[in-house]
């Protein structure tokens, strides 16, 4: 029973027994009756008023709890000129506006914090109790290569290949570089945080590609440019002294005048292939901006196939050239494109070796490149490091051919891929 209803019971009763004695008293003395109805009038209007003033807290309370419950932190109190109603009013409506402050603040704080993470140039994840992707910023399905609403509701294990293993395997609070084919490379950091008392997992991704060949390019630069100054020195004096030493030819004995001369050619010219060798490096690291052009892509394809098709011929190697009908026009520099796709298009000659095919496929929109061929696969420890310098999987190679396409391509800022496909073909591919 409410203390309301106990309340309206208690002063029911009394005012029914003072009914009762008035109702005696009219018969044995009526000026006390008169007056005891007199009393019992002000005796129900005090206690009306009593009621109004006890029950009025109880409804603002009531009103108060559910517009709290109802997270409603807009409806205020007028004071009503009670010392103890103004108090209680007064209290909640600063807390009222404690809880609305409070609100706008945390909404404000998290709309910030939502922009920042789409903002952000370093990929967030953020996973739900489950472990499954909630969210994931642009630049996470950027990196992953897949739209944010395709990997919400992904674990981290059904990322396709390379990611998902990468991540699926990523320690908490232990930072871990994932390089995850020869070019790209992040740093991954696994952590948490507490949702409603409970821990939730985020991983953000930070793309080192720049920043790495950039030091890379810088300290291989210096160690090329100091033993090409060393070796051209020296090549330089030896030439010289071997060029003098052919003038002492005729005075040797007849028969040994052709072993003399001999021996002189094969060093000079080794020293020059040498010289070379060495220039090939240093041409490397002096690469020159590109200076775009407009350029059709499939006429610098199509010379680039005529010019290989002596060595595709002989090797019995078909080309395929997949072009839609009229030109691919794009601002680049030709030459350097052109230096660039013709070493792609000899490495897919040389994987092959003999019979096989290279298929040669463009799109106008968006434009992109594909070189593929039939040859062996890549291997993980050879998808590892491509791009990277000096590596070559040929036993003669320097390994600078794919680190001028790398650099060629980067400094166009075209983003471009080298993969095994699914079929097992290896596609060389260029979003132009």
């Amino acid at each position: 029973m409410s203390l309301r209803l106990q309340f309206l019971l208690f002063t029911t009763l009394i005012h029914v027994v003072l009914i009762a004695l008035a109702v005696q008293l009219r018969t044995t003395n009526v000026p006390l009756f008169f007056g005891s109805e007199v009393l019992l009038l002000l005796s129900i209007a005090v206690t009306a008023q009593l009621y109004r003033g006890f029950v009025r807290p109880f409804q603002l309370i009531a009103a108060g709890t559910a517009a709290i419950q109802a997270q409603d932190f807009s409806m205020k109190f007028v004071p009503v000129g009670q010392r103890d109603m103004d108090q209680l009013i007064l209290v909640y409506n600063q807390m009222i506006d404690a809880l609305r402050h409070e609100r706008v603040s945390q909404h404000e704080k998290s709309f910030l914090l939502e922009r920042l993470i789409q903002a952000s140039p370093a990929g967030i994840l953020i996973l739900d109790f489950e472990g499954r992707i909630e969210s994931a910023n642009a630049a996470a399905a950027r990196f992953i290569g897949q739209p944010a609403a395709a990997l919400a509701g992904h674990v981290l294990a059904e990322l396709a290949a390379p990611w998902g293993p990468a991540l699926a395997t990523l320690a908490e609070d232990q930072p871990q570089a994932l390089r995850l084919s020869g070019l790209a490379t992040y740093r991954a950091h696994a952590a948490h945080f507490l949702d409603r008392g409970f821990t939730r997992r985020f991983i953000v991704l930070e793309e080192l590609t720049q920043e790495l060949i950039k030091q890379e390019k810088q300290a291989y630069g210096q160690l090329i440019r100091m033993m090409s100054h060393e070796i051209n020195n020296s090549i330089g004096a030896i030439n010289s002294i071997l060029h003098s030493f052919q003038h002492y030819a005729p005075q040797l004995d007849p028969a040994d005048q052709p072993d003399f001369t001999q021996a002189l050619d094969v060093s000079i010219a080794r020293n020059t292939q040498l010289a070379n060798f060495i220039a090939n490096f240093a041409h490397l690291v002096r690469l020159p901006p590109p200076v775009p052009h407009p350029t059709d892509v499939h006429a610098l394809l199509r010379g680039i196939g005529r010019l290989l098709q002596p060595l595709s011929e002989e090797r019995n190697i078909a080309w395929h050239l997949e072009l839609p009908a009229g030109p691919l026009m794009l601002p680049l520099d030709a030459q350097q494109l052109e230096q660039a796709l013709l070493n792609v298009a000899k490495n897919a000659l040389e994987a092959i070796g003999r019979d096989g095919n290279v298929w040669v496929r463009t799109t106008l929109s968006p434009p992109t490149l594909t070189i593929e061929n039939d040859g062996p696969g890549l291997t993980p420890e050879v998808r590892q490091r491509l791009f990277t310098p000096f590596f070559s999987t040929k036993r003669d190679g320097q390994g600078i051919g794919l680190t001028l396409v790398r650099d060629v391509l980067l400094a166009h800022g075209f983003r471009f891929r080298l993969e095994t496909n699914e079929a097992g073909r290896t596609a060389f591919s260029i979003d132009f």
